[in-house]
């Protein structure tokens, strides 16, 4: 039975984390094949380091 007081049942007020009505970063502007990683992350079976995922800029 859920409580009411439960705190995993209250909203999260997203207006006090948020400086400017972002949710995320702003774009470095770097873009990448994100297939070609996702392949070798799969093949890898762990994420890519920095140096790795250059490769894999356009």
């Amino acid at each position: 039975m859920l409580n009411a007081n439960n705190e995993y049942n209250q909203i999260v007020n997203l207006e006090q984390y948020s400086s400017d009505s972002r949710l995320t970063e702003p774009s470095d502007g770097k873009v990448y094949d994100y297939r070609k990683m996702l392949k070798k992350i799969n093949v890898l079976g762990r994420p890519l380091t920095k140096e790795e995922a250059e490769n894999y800029r356009i």
